[in-house]
């Protein structure tokens, strides 16, 4: 009984202190987590007949579908401050209604926006956002799509650094987080 006990009374004590640790880890604030985060283009995809945006969990070298929505927007981000995807709205009959489909290619509708001036490079005007219908080949993908509508600037990674020249220089630095976010 006495080593039952114990035993029980270990197990107790290591248990507690896993999941002391493991709490004291997960949940303890990062001292830098509001301080910095980082920007960039970030990539939204909204499928046929979608009304939202989703974040893209892959580049842009995927396949698009007719009548799909691609939507790029310059972003920051940090664990405190989540990205925010573009504020024109996935529509693709208002972008892409007035183009006909046919049976040797796709249609896509891309939607740019530019952000905002809280985190806006040092020097730089933020662009007016656009949309614009694309009509591809089958085969295209995503980053067929944006290269025919825009002038991109790549990192060797592949990184979207800058699209119609915003920003000029910079690819997906990371920055203090703007006053304007801070919670």
């Amino acid at each position: 009984m006495f080593i039952q006990t114990l035993t029980k009374n270990k197990l107790f004590a290591v248990n507690t202190t896993a999941v002391l640790l493991v709490t004291g880890i997960t949940f303890a604030p990062s001292a830098s987590a509001s301080e910095k985060g980082w920007r960039y283009w970030g990539y939204y995809q909204a499928a046929p007949g979608a009304k939202t945006w989703t974040a893209a969990m892959t580049g842009p070298t995927v396949d698009v579908a007719d009548g799909a929505v691609e939507g790029w927007s310059f972003v920051f981000s940090s664990d405190d401050v989540p990205s925010i995807a573009p504020a024109i709205k996935p529509d693709f009959n208002a972008i892409c209604g007035k183009v006909k489909a046919d049976k040797d290619t796709k249609r896509v509708a891309l939607v740019i926006d530019y952000g905002s001036t809280a985190y806006a490079p040092t020097g730089e005007k933020v662009q007016k956002g656009f949309t614009t219908c694309v009509r591809t080949a089958k085969t295209s993908q995503g980053i067929d799509v944006l290269g025919m509508a825009v002038k991109l600037r790549a990192a060797k990674s592949g990184l979207i650094c800058g699209i119609n020249g915003y920003p000029k220089k910079e690819c997906g630095v990371e920055i203090a987080t703007p006053s304007a976010l801070k919670k």
